[in-house]
């Protein structure tokens, strides 16, 4: 039984070993292996389905340059999606809730993009931190605040996505433990608080499944503005 409602989020250690990265490959290894037969099993062939969904909404956006990038972005929804649907499984954890682990994803990433940007058309990267027809005496407060729109926004990612699960995680587990509490006392309330329970739990497959998108989707619009 958890001491606080934050002990869910707190690593899981064995014999002092951080389990993070085995929570962070075991979704993964759910995943069914494609094989060489012209004909595969159902479970696969939804797999492809979604994999070419996944990447042709991702690519469509994005100039033949940038398709280079579809394999990474590709993978990076299928592990984030993964990693927060089976966290709200009952006894997980869920690394992304984490904000030192989606910082690690986002930042990375985030500069890839500005370093090819700078590399390939420095012109037009910088370009971005001055529009074009400010009047002269906004151009040091203008460049300032571009600079860090544009320095902001790994960090951006990194708390959206924590925000997000964190606070459906707490929202499910108080709405849990007052049904529980309320089901000796009041049972027709408790049943009312587990049909929101059910309702929550529901909407969180569905937050869970759009954060993951939304996270690989504002990635792949930075790649679009710096190819």
């Amino acid at each position: 039984m958890n001491l606080s409602f934050f002990d869910q989020f707190s690593t899981p250690h064995l014999l002092g070993i951080p389990l993070i990265l085995i929570a962070m490959l075991f979704p993964i290894l759910l995943l069914p292996n494609p094989d060489n037969r012209w004909v595969s099993n159902r479970l696969s062939t939804l797999q492809l389905w979604l994999l070419h969904l996944i990447t042709k909404q991702l690519m469509t956006p994005i100039n033949k340059t940038g398709h280079k990038w579809a394999l990474i972005l590709t993978s990076l929804t299928l592990l984030l999606l993964s990693i927060n649907l089976l966290g709200l499984l009952p006894y997980t954890f869920t690394p992304t809730t984490q904000l030192s682990m989606n910082m690690a994803l986002a930042f990375p990433l985030w500069l890839a993009t500005l370093l090819m940007g700078l590399r390939n058309q420095p012109s037009i990267a910088l370009g971005h931190l001055l529009p074009e027809g400010t009047p002269t005496p906004l151009i040091p407060a203008l460049i300032l605040i571009e600079t860090t729109s544009l320095l902001i926004r790994p960090l951006a990612l990194g708390v959206r996505l924590t925000a997000n699960l964190t606070a459906g995680h707490l929202l499910i587990q108080l709405i849990s433990t007052a049904t529980i509490a309320l089901l000796s006392i009041m049972p027709t309330i408790s049943i009312l608080t587990a049909t929101v329970l059910l309702l929550l739990t529901i909407l969180e497959v569905a937050v869970a499944m759009i954060q993951a998108y939304v996270f690989v989707l504002l990635l792949s619009l930075y790649l679009q503005e710096n190819i």
